[in-house]
C-alpha cells in the first residue's frame, strides 16, 4: 500500500449508527440514520446483536429476510435497500466469504450511483470501501474480483477517477507478482 493512500475499512465505520441502532444513534445527529424508518433500525439492531453474539448464520438469515421485505415494500432502488445490502456485505465479510462480500459492496455502490448520483459523497465513500475490501481478498481471487471492481468504478466514476487508477495500479502489480511466481515455478 502506498504511504499516501488512505485506508477505508470495507465495512465503513462499524458503530451503532452503522447498524442503525436507535438507542445509540442520537436523533439530533444528521445523516442516513435519520432517513431509516424506526422498524428498519430495530430490525438492523437485532441483526447486529446476532452478529455480535457470534451467530453469523442467524444474522445473515435475518438480513436476507429483511432485505426481501424492504425491497418488496420500497422497490429495489431505494436507500433502505442499500442499507440492508451493505449490512449483508459486511456479514459476508465477517464470515470470510470475500467474493460475496465484494459482490454486495459493488452492488450497493452501483445502487448508490443510481439513486444518489456518482458524485455524491456516499457513492464515493462506497466505492472507496469496496476498494479497501478488495485489498483484503486472498491472492487467488484478487485478480478476478479486481477486474469486476475496476469495471464497476470505471462505470460509476470514469477511467481516470482516483479509485479506478488505484485499482488499475494494484491489478497491474498483482499481474506482475503472478507472472514472476509462474516464471519461478517453470
Amino acid at each position: 500500500m502506498h504511504e499516501h493512500e488512505e485506508v477505508f475499512h470495507p465495512w465503513g465505520t462499524v458503530s451503532p449508527a452503522f447498524w442503525g441502532a436507535p438507542a445509540l444513534a442520537p436523533a439530533e445527529q444528521p445523516g442516513p440514520q435519520a432517513r431509516i424508518p424506526e422498524v428498519l433500525r430495530e430490525r438492523l439492531a437485532a441483526v447486529a446483536t446476532a452478529a455480535a453474539e457470534g451467530r453469523l448464520q442467524d444474522a445473515a438469515w435475518m438480513a436476507y429476510e429483511l432485505d426481501t421485505e424492504i425491497a418488496a415494500e420500497y422497490g429495489a432502488e431505494h436507500l433502505n435497500v442499500v442499507h440492508i445490502r451493505e449490512v449483508r456485505g459486511h456479514l459476508a465479510h465477517l464470515m470470510g466469504d470475500h467474493a460475496t462480500a465484494l459482490g454486495w459492496y459493488l452492488h450497493t455502490a452501483r445502487l448508490r450511483a443510481t439513486i444518489q448520483g456518482p458524485r455524491h459523497p456516499d457513492t464515493e465513500e462506497a466505492t472507496r470501501r469496496v476498494y479497501s475490501l478488495w485489498r483484503t481478498v486472498p491472492a487467488q481471487d484478487a485478480h478476478r474480483l479486481g477486474t469486476e471492481l475496476l469495471n464497476a468504478v470505471t462505470d460509476i466514476h470514469g477511467p481516470e477517477a482516483p479509485v479506478a487508477l488505484r485499482t488499475r495500479r494494484r491489478l497491474n502489480s498483482l499481474a506482475s507478482v503472478q507472472a514472476s511466481a509462474a516464471e519461478a515455478r517453470s
